[in-house]
């Protein structure tokens, strides 16, 4: 594919509050969204054009049960929009497919320092635009289902040293077709951040985190997967009133991982068949970068 490619979002957005008690309040929304595609397709000689409209309503619930506890139901409507290629082929039709989503949780607040969240969510898509590395375009996946569930922690070790988790499990799934083929291809369903923060206004300050994801289905059948990573960066700054110097690290231990990945059919000259396997773009090795900064 060869062209050129202009899209235009107009959104808009209006919400309201309602306040039943003095701890338990109700807030309802609206968002309405516009977008206008054009595609100059430089191989057809041609312009391609498409526009849609969507509107999406939200309704939350808040209820503070003391200063310790809060808890939440939210629910919404947004939309997966599509590539700009494809959404000109359709005429309009699919280019904005609503996503139905809701999720229940609360925050927690365990003595002084340390404060909790999680969360139970649903998200429904009532199409899953699927990229074909291989073909270069965005092609239709049907109706999607994702079921998860989120906990974070936050905890002040000692003073200026503070402590991060994010875990998230999810169960993606195709829906209306067959159990064996109903994986998502690359869809998350373990990953994980976190790690230490020490934090001062002055003098030294630094960080050292981990970004890790599990591996997942690479096709539908989950008969190859993609394979996940475990990646640790750090930073490390001193600063005062008038300048900062720092160095930051990624992938700090320098180990090997798979950043983009997608199951495609290839083959080589020596092969007598296609052969179908992960095709991906090595993550980055080990690399520092240096800062210094002047305030005034």
């Amino acid at each position: 594919m060869l062209g050129d490619v202009n899209e235009l979002n107009v959104g808009a957005y209006v919400s309201q509050r309602f306040s039943l008690t003095k701890n338990f309040y109700i807030t309802g929304a609206l968002r309405a969204d516009f977008f206008t595609n054009r595609y100059n397709d430089e191989l057809a000689s041609q312009v391609l054009k498409s526009g849609s409209m969507l509107i999406s309503p939200k309704l939350n619930f808040n209820l503070k049960v003391n200063n310790n506890v809060q808890l939440y139901f939210y629910n919404g409507r947004g939309f997966h929009s599509n590539d700009t290629r494809v959404a000109v082929q359709q005429e309009g039709k699919k280019v904005l497919p609503p996503g139905w989503g809701s999720d229940v949780g609360g925050i927690f607040k365990v003595g002084k320092k340390i404060v909790l969240q999680s969360a139970f969510w649903h998200l429904w898509l009532d199409q899953e635009f699927i990229y074909v590395g291989d073909e270069g375009i965005v092609e239709p996946g049907g109706k999607t289902r994702r079921v998860g569930i989120d906990v974070s922690a936050r905890f002040e070790m000692i003073k200026n040293l503070f402590a991060d988790v994010d875990i998230s499990l999810a169960n993606p799934r195709a829906i209306d077709v067959a159990k064996s083929d109903n994986y998502l291809p690359l869809a998350p369903r373990f990953s994980s951040v976190g790690g230490f923060t020490y934090r001062k206004q002055y003098g030294f300050n630094g960080s050292l985190h981990y970004r890790f994801i599990g591996d997942r289905p690479a096709n539908i059948d989950n008969s190859i997967e993609a394979k996940g990573y475990f990646v640790t960066d750090g930073a490390i700054n001193f600063s005062n009133k008038n300048w900062q110097v720092g160095l930051a690290i990624q992938n700090l231990f320098d180990v090997k991982w798979k950043e983009t990945q997608f199951d495609t059919e290839s083959r080589l000259q020596n092969e007598p068949a296609p052969v179908s396997e992960i095709h991906f773009t090595p993550g980055t090795p080990f690399f520092a970068r240096a800062s210094f900064t002047l305030f005034f």
